[in-house]
């Protein structure tokens, strides 16, 4: 298929290389050149603006940080839709608010092109593996069209609901994922005021009710002393930022994530964004004053 991507962090870079080994003949643009230089090496063709993407490609994939991110590749200048014909698609990948995915798609549907928001769930290395969990909100009549190019993205695929349900997944993946790296730090930080080696403790839960994805790779971490990111804290908090803003906009009670919230806040505070969330062991060791170097 004829594809655009836009995007080449830590998870779309490996994602658009993996279209275009795939066979998918792939237009890119980036605001920084290097950023793509790996991809027209192997054979992308680089644009002149995201509006040139949308002309050679009938979907465009984007991974940017925010919602006014894709709202301006969208809608700025020479951004995606002065670009798109009737029929074209833009999937993004990226963790938006709900209520920003359904004004783009809104947006786009005037002119007769579809939207769909398919955040993404599985790190650098889901990305790098192409094991992704994908869900994804739109049009379920889109489902053909995508399933072979998110087939070769990901393993579980799931299609959440309208515009805007993908992101609602998301923040229900991120609130349980999040709540339970706190979870391993609280555990952490118990077994070592009681003077218990916590990565021993980490062995016998991961063998238990406790054992997780989370326990085993963020609790690693933790045990180790290891806060080198492989998932950035700052991006753990923007999404907290979203999910809580739409908590309140519908109402919806979360103590737990409210507590985890506040976690992630002082960790902000502590200016260690930039490090790994399993950092989040360093706040409690703050708060008692007992925190260990490194």
């Amino acid at each position: 298929m004829q594809v655009g991507f836009i995007g080449f962090g830590a998870m779309g870079g490996p994602m658009a290389e993996h279209l275009l080994r795939a066979g998918h003949a792939l237009s890119v643009w980036s605001r920084r050149p290097e950023s793509a230089a790996a991809l027209v090496e192997q054979g992308a063709v680089r644009q002149a603006s995201p509006a040139a993407v949308a002309r050679h490609a009938g979907i465009v994939f984007t991974n940017v940080t925010g919602s006014a991110d894709v709202e301006q590749l969208a809608f700025g200048a020479e951004g995606l839709a002065a670009g798109f014909v009737p029929g074209s698609l833009h999937v993004d990948f990226s963790t938006i608010a709900p209520a920003a995915a359904r004004r783009i798609a809104e947006r786009y549907a005037k002119q007769g092109v579809d939207f769909v928001d398919a955040p993404v769930s599985g790190g650098s290395g889901g990305a790098q593996n192409a094991t992704l969990a994908i869900m994804w909100g739109g049009k379920a009549e889109l489902a053909p069209r995508l399933r072979p190019l998110f087939d070769v993205l990901g393993k579980t695929i799931v299609h959440a609901g309208e515009a805007g349900a993908g992101q609602v997944a998301k923040a229900c993946n991120q609130m349980v994922m999040v709540a339970a790296i706190e979870a391993t730090a609280e555990a952490a930080r118990l077994a070592a005021a009681s003077g218990v080696d916590f990565s021993k403790v980490r062995a016998a839960m991961l063998g238990g009710s406790a054992g997780s994805r989370v326990l085993e790779v963020f609790g690693g971490r933790m045990a180790l002393r290891d806060f080198a990111p492989g998932v950035e804290a700052r991006l753990h908090h923007k999404d907290y930022a979203l999910l809580m803003d739409e908590a309140t906009r519908i109402g919806a009670a979360l103590p737990v994530s409210a507590a985890v919230w506040q976690q992630l806040n002082a960790l902000m505070g502590q200016g260690r964004g930039n490090n790994d969330s399993a950092s989040l062991l360093r706040v409690l060791e703050a708060c008692d004053g007992k925190g260990q170097a490194g």
